[in-house]
């Protein structure tokens, strides 16, 4: 079973997450709340598996309290996915430096919104990755707060699977294009991101951007 936090100021996207949610066999929601503060407070108290974090929100909003859920070793096996109200909200980015694992519009399609929450437990693929790569196009050339650093680490191959995570691609597509089996590439997936720090494939992605191993259009 899929356990979920659900955080949103406006009580009735909560309700309907919810029983759109709890619909599912394999997901049910623990716990919600209205603030940043309240879901670092559920992170802590529930252990979720996901953590869907409205971005802007009164007391604390969605970007701190992702930094403080992220920055928890306790909580490692807590992913944030935030939710926005637009496709290219700035927020988001900030986020994924903060350590959110993806995120989802809020008007997206009910689909999409479940098959969200189970890619982010799976940690197989980015979530929305073509909005995704959009939004970092259009953000990354801000200075970042703290840049990833590793990047010399990385063998050549591991460069071309950090290329390939950051173009949205699953570790099955991923040995796919590169004609290794899936488990070949889900090794070099996590063995990247561990010399350049990162702590999900959000991160490597943005690491991806930032070091210029993959460059956004237009740039």
């Amino acid at each position: 079973m899929i356990r979920v936090g659900l955080v949103d100021d406006q009580a009735l996207i909560r309700s309907g997450i919810r029983a759109l949610l709890d619909a599912e066999d394999d997901i049910t929601v623990v716990a919600e709340g209205a603030t940043g503060h309240d879901g670092v407070g559920i992170a802590r108290e529930h252990r979720p598996d996901v953590v869907l974090m409205d971005v802007q929100m009164p007391v604390l909003n969605g970007i701190e309290a992702t930094r403080r859920i992220a920055g928890d070793d306790e909580l490692a096996g807590v992913r944030v996915v935030m939710l926005t109200n637009y496709g290219l909200d700035e927020y988001v980015f900030d986020a994924l430096r903060a350590g959110a694992c993806g995120f989802v519009v809020k008007d997206t399609e009910p689909a999409d919104l479940l098959q969200a929450v189970r890619v982010a437990v799976r940690g197989d693929a980015l979530l929305s990755p073509a909005i995704t790569r959009r939004l970092i196009s259009e953000f990354v050339a801000r200075p970042p707060d703290a840049p990833l650093a590793g990047g010399d680490l990385l063998t050549p191959r591991e460069r071309e699977v950090v290329a390939l995570v950051a173009h949205g691609l699953s570790n099955d597509e991923i040995a796919e294009r590169m004609v290794l089996s899936p488990l070949t590439a889900k090794t070099h997936v996590s063995r990247a991101m561990t010399k350049v720090g990162a702590r999900d494939r959000a991160q490597l992605v943005v690491f991806a951007y930032e070091s210029g191993i993959v460059r956004p259009r237009g740039v």
